[in-house]
C-alpha cells in the first residue's frame, strides 16, 4: 500500500510523517488530494491548535505525497 492510500485509510488520526528531507510534522489527517495530504495541527495548543496562520479554511499544512519517507500513526492522547 502507498502513501495515498495510506493517508486516506487514516483521515481524522493523528499521524507522525517524515518527510525524504529530513523533516518531520506531526497533526490530524484532515483531507488528502493525489498530490498532497493535508494535516490539522494537534489539539490543546494554541487555541486548540488554531493559532496564527490555521484560521485560513481550517486545511492546515499541506505536504506532496511524494516527499513522504515515513508515515507513523499516534495514538490519540498524544
Amino acid at each position: 500500500m502507498g502513501h495515498y492510500e495510506t493517508c486516506r485509510r487514516g483521515i481524522g488520526r493523528p499521524v507522525q510523517i517524515r518527510m525524504s528531507n529530513g523533516a518531520v510534522h506531526r497533526g490530524v489527517i484532515d483531507r488528502v488530494s493525489p498530490g498532497s495530504v493535508f494535516l490539522r495541527p494537534l489539539g490543546g495548543r494554541n487555541y486548540d491548535g488554531y493559532g496564527y496562520g490555521w484560521g485560513w479554511g481550517g486545511f492546515g499544512t499541506g505536504l506532496a505525497i511524494g516527499a513522504i519517507a515515513a508515515i507513523a500513526f499516534l495514538p490519540f492522547f498524544w
